[in-house]
């Protein structure tokens, strides 16, 4: 396989990355509002409102913040708006969705949790999202660090590199399985699998970062790692208060 993958759309050629994150986001869309239609706890309008406006505007607003706080030198000394436009990671969207999220219920006067119907939706939309990484290799930065290990794969240059991607899509097929056996069970209260979620993902970003290039700002850690550090510290005190329930 040649990296990168491009698409020639409207007369422009066009990396993968984009075109399967746009995908991505429309069919976990699709899949959500599908589940929504399906499930039996129906909130007021007004609440779903806020709250995807909420998830959204937290989401986009993080993803851009944290992508260009990676390198905070480069955002701070040279600003280019296309630049920033362009940069995000997932990680600061979910973070800053969920501050979102929490501040919207604040508004509206909400206190159950609304995340459970959201997390495969989600996790389908980083799937798809990640293949697109994949596709582009080394042209954008979602790829390894240079690797013996036989899963190095070449992905654009010389080196045989960690396919990142690939690791992250098998975790996130790996969790998908759990979280579902989880969610049968019926002991929990809601929010839990989502709560579950977002410590698993976060605890695995934190480490898959080590295998990836990234500008060290305290110790070995990079702006990814230290929200992730964040996420996890916020999400273990949520588990340990949660209580199994009845199911009967």
């Amino acid at each position: 396989m040649d990296f990168p993958v491009t698409f020639h759309i409207f007369g422009k050629t066009v990396l993968a990355h984009p075109v399967f994150e746009a995908l991505g986001m429309f069919i976990g869309m699709r899949y959500y509002f599908y589940l929504k239609r399906k499930s039996k706890e129906k909130l007021p309008f007004n609440t779903s409102a806020a709250v995807l406006i909420g998830a959204m505007a937290g989401a986009l607003l993080g993803s851009k913040l944290i992508g260009n706080l990676e390198n905070p030198y480069k955002l701070f000394e040279h600003f280019d708006f296309k630049t920033f436009w362009t940069n995000n990671t997932i990680v600061g969207g979910l973070a800053f969705g969920l501050i979102g999220v929490e501040l919207a219920k604040k508004v509206v006067g909400h206190k159950e949790s609304t995340g459970d119907l959201i997390v495969f939706p989600l996790i389908l939309a980083i799937i798809i999202g990640r293949i697109g990484c994949f596709l582009t290799g080394i042209y954008e930065e979602t790829y390894g660090i240079p690797t013996d290990s036989i899963f190095g794969m070449h992905l654009g240059d010389q080196y045989l590199r960690h396919p990142v991607a690939l690791y992250e899509i098998v975790f996130l097929i790996m969790l998908w399985i759990c979280l579902k056996l989880i969610e049968r069970e019926k002991i929990y209260p809601p929010g839990f699998v989502f709560q579950l979620f977002m410590l698993s993902y976060f605890t695995f970003r934190f480490f898959l970062d080590f295998i990836k290039p990234r500008l060290e700002l305290i110790g070995n850690l990079g702006t990814i790692q230290l929200v992730c550090i964040a996420v996890i510290i916020y999400y273990i005190f949520k588990l340990k208060s949660t209580k199994t329930v009845n199911s009967h």
